[in-house]
């Protein structure tokens, strides 16, 4: 079966992780995962992520952060573009979350990076998730 929206289902697992407090998740490897986890790495959200191979194929394996209390450092992970309805944003457009203690991941021509982070390189893109 295939599937059709591989970025929600990247988050679907991570969520689900989360709330059932794994201190890991795989899933099947594709740059642009990479990409998603290497943002939320980056801004606080996930340990670590790794590469590994699962029988034939690779996978990514991504190491979730709790905090005090074992409250998960994820509270909230949204799709915003979907392969139904697709989402841009200029530069200047790109959505805040929660006053900038979230991250908008967001597909530009130079690359996937986070809100901010196309803010000050001014491009717009499609706007992929947030993360909170």
């Amino acid at each position: 079966m295939s599937m059709t929206d591989p970025i929600a289902d990247m988050l679907t697992r991570i969520r689900n992780a989360s709330m059932a407090r794994h201190s890991s998740v795989m899933l099947p490897y594709s740059q642009m995962k990479a990409s998603i986890a290497q943002i939320m790495k980056a801004e606080g959200f996930v340990r670590d992520f790794t590469t590994v191979r699962a029988g034939n194929h690779r996978a990514l394996r991504v190491n979730l952060i709790y905090g005090d209390k074992g409250k998960p450092a994820i509270t909230g992970l949204q799709r915003v573009s979907k392969p139904s309805l697709r989402v841009y944003a200029a530069h200047n457009e790109v959505p805040r979350v929660f006053g900038g203690l979230g991250v908008a991941v967001v597909s530009t021509s130079k690359g996937i990076m986070s809100g901010r982070q196309a803010w000050k390189e001014k491009v717009g893109g499609e706007v992929l998730c947030t993360v909170w």
